[in-house]
């Protein structure tokens, strides 16, 4: 997945082939209209979508192949933008009932009940360079640690350690009306496109939760729930817990963040100072019972590790299954790399961020449904190539599972 053919004379009758099977296998467009998309004469539905979907193979931008003669939309630039600014579209419902279908229709097949599948949140810069964009706020970028001009883009998405499939997102600007800069939008409360906008001001803890509600409701499930530092207190923990679902997560190292741990309330500093390590060529440090949250506590396992990039640094990881052994653990957290694969992917291949430049907030929460649904596309497609479980049932029981991440993987990331 780490480049994308050209749409060229010779490419373009497969790519567009492969576009249709996959529209149609998935039932896209019956989920479209499901989540709002009503078109009574006109261009056809068909038309605008297969067009905006397959543009990222092409070279150029729908205004350069207007300029140059080689545009092949059959519409205007006016009928494109009217399309992507609709407010009446649920495209959050969209992603998430698409995945729902990819992964419980056709993946989970491909998977044995043993591995361990994953939901996944993480959120990454998405950058405007316009100030009027809507809603557009002071984004503080964890990468260069400064503040920048734009969106928190939270996803949530679903791994096997072999195929990533995004569920959901949401493009985030700010709480705090003081750091957003762009325009605003008084709108009745009861639309989507209110419901939305509510959405992107509310905090992101919040926001974690709202997309899991949601894709359980959808009929997604998966055995573990991961996420990063920025994301991961006890509140959350337990929230997630209470849904039925374990949590493995890396631990914040923080002082305001406590577990009762031998009947003290202790920081996780705390508790790595007052126990013993494991020495010699162990793989990981130190593994401690803890119980987490203040009033309906709930047992959990912290285990520290060696960070790989700093030998005398360390990471802490904390899981609430506790039918697992720490060596699971650490080799389970290694899939949340797929996510920074993803998005990697969408910011260098797909055009995130750079193939529209409204300023309409439902433009842009168009154009992000856009990409994860080419990311599902080339999801299912790389799936079946590479697994030759896809080719029949004969082969289904003949051949094995894609092997699934190792144990030393997630050091690599480390």
């Amino acid at each position: 997945m780490s480049s994308l053919p050209s749409f060229d004379t010779e490419n373009e009758p497969k790519i567009a082939r492969s576009v249709e099977k996959f529209f149609k296998d998935y039932k896209v467009m019956e989920l479209l209209r499901r989540c709002g998309l009503r078109k009574s004469k006109g261009i056809p539905l068909w038309s605008i979508l297969s067009y905006i979907f397959s543009n990222v193979f092409r070279d150029r931008s729908m205004y350069m192949q207007q300029k140059y003669g080689k545009c092949t939309a059959g519409f205007s630039q006016n009928t494109y933008y009217r399309f992507m600014q609709n407010p009446h579209i649920n495209w959050l419902r969209l992603t998430i009932l698409l995945a729902e279908r990819i992964v419980n229709g056709h993946l989970k097949d491909l998977t044995s009940d043993q591995r361990a599948d994953c939901f996944v949140f993480d959120d990454s810069l998405y950058r405007t360079g316009y100030k009027k964009t809507e809603l557009a706020a002071k984004v503080f970028d964890h990468v260069s640690m400064t503040y920048k001009k734009g969106f928190r883009m939270m996803t949530m998405g679903w791994t096997d350690g072999s195929s990533f499939v995004p569920i959901a997102s949401s493009l985030l600007s700010s709480k705090n009306d003081q750091n957003v800069i762009g325009t605003t939008k008084k709108i009745d409360k009861r639309t989507i496109a209110a419901k939305r906008r509510i959405m992107a001001q509310s905090k992101g803890t919040d926001v974690v939760i709202q997309l899991l509600d949601q894709a359980l409701k959808a009929g997604l499930t998966a055995k573990y729930v991961m996420f990063d530092t920025w994301f991961s207190n006890p509140h959350q923990i337990v929230q997630i817990s209470q849904r039925g679902l374990n949590v493995i997560a890396m631990v914040k190292k923080s002082s305001k963040i406590t577990y009762e741990f031998e009947e003290k309330r202790m920081n996780v500093k705390q508790i790595f100072n007052a126990c013993k390590k494991r020495r010699g060529r162990s793989r990981y440090l130190l593994s401690v019972p803890v119980k987490v949250g203040d009033g309906a506590q709930i047992d959990a396992r912290i285990v520290c590790v060696r960070n790989r990039s700093n030998r005398k640094d360390w990471i802490a990881l904390i899981c609430t299954d506790m039918t697992i052994d720490e060596n699971e653990i650490i080799r389970i957290y290694g899939k949340r790399w797929d996510i920074e694969v993803f998005f990697k992917t969408c910011k260098s291949f797909l055009k995130l961020g750079t193939e529209y430049h409204g300023l309409s907030y439902d433009a842009l929460t168009a154009h992000t449904a856009f990409v994860f649904l080419r990311y599902m596309f080339m999801s299912v497609e790389k799936r079946d190539d590479e697994d030759d479980r896809t080719i029949g049932e004969l082969f289904y029981y003949m051949v094995d599972e894609l092997a699934d991440i190792t144990f030393i993987t997630p050091f690599r990331s480390w």
